[in-house]
């Protein structure tokens, strides 16, 4: 099927510096090359710093940065506390549908919040469906908002699921590098525990990317239009409803061009219903 101009952008190069990195990485671990940490937005370039020592303690490299407020500078360096490599091969994007375009599992380290209806998921749970997807040659990512408001909700709906640290409610201050330790931490145990049992996870088709479901997104949302589904209803409820159940179904890039062929039909379908009228 010919590219769509609904779909997203593919995402910028990472910086050539970053390829001996990742093959080390690779050479390590190859499940833990394809998981990238995300950082929106952050504000203090110390925790920048903070989540790199956090990511590379665990065995963790691939380091992107959003839309930084600031740039890597000495007081990152001095809270990498050795870290520096990692810093240094971050990628630096302008937004997060750039950041996970390639991607085929996204997911958004948030508190609780009714904003955004996302499946959320405890640290360990959502760790374990990390390194599945990982070992099954899915790029994956691990997106962590910004230190004072977090994720918006134009970023949330980017993610496939959200994922909540079960901090203690009456004091839930949990710093950047600390949230990124923990779910470090939590991706190197369940690494090791795929690792111990020899297990991987596979599939026979590559599983569709980020960019990919978007695509199909706004072609669905567009075809819903076409065929007046919404009767004048807001079709923002709907269209949740819908991203869900097909990020449950956890589609594979064929099944998306199933999908998209369909949808085409409907759109032309409805066209050619609205010249005869």
């Amino acid at each position: 099927m010919n590219a769509d101009p609904r779909d997203p952008p593919a995402p910028l190069q990472a910086p050539e510096n970053a390829n001996s990195l990742e093959a080390a990485s690779a050479a390590a671990d190859p499940a833990a090359a394809r998981i990238r940490i995300v950082l929106v937005g952050t504000q203090h370039p110390g925790n920048m710093g903070s989540a790199a020592r956090a990511m590379k303690t665990m065995g963790l490299s691939r380091l992107v940065l959003v839309a930084p407020e600031k740039p890597i500078d000495r007081d990152a360096y001095a809270m990498a506390a050795g870290a520096d490599d990692v810093l240094e091969a971050a990628a630096v994007l302008p937004d997060l549908a750039a950041a996970v375009a390639d991607c085929h599992l996204v997911l958004g380290c948030t508190a609780r919040s009714r904003r955004i209806a996302l499946e959320e998921l405890a640290p360990r749970e959502a760790a374990a469906r990390i390194d599945g997807r990982a070992r099954g040659g899915g790029e994956v990512a691990l997106v962590f908002g910004r230190e004072r408001t977090g994720l918006d909700n134009e970023e949330l709906q980017l993610c496939h699921a959200a994922v909540h640290i079960p901090a203690n409610p009456a004091y839930s201050s949990l710093n950047l590098g600390a949230a990124v330790q923990v779910l470090s931490y939590e991706l190197r145990m369940a690494s090791l525990a795929a690792t111990a049992a020899g297990g991987a996870y596979e599939r026979r088709d590559p599983p569709a990317s980020h960019a990919q479901l978007e695509g199909f997104f706004g072609q669905l949302g567009d075809a819903l239009d076409a065929i007046d589904f919404h009767k004048g209803r807001t079709p923002d409820a709907a269209m949740r409803k819908l991203r869900r159940l097909f990020l449950r179904a956890d589609l594979d890039e064929r099944e998306v061009r199933l999908l998209r062929g369909v949808l085409a039909d409907v759109e032309r379908t409805a066209m050619l219903a609205g010249q005869r009228r």
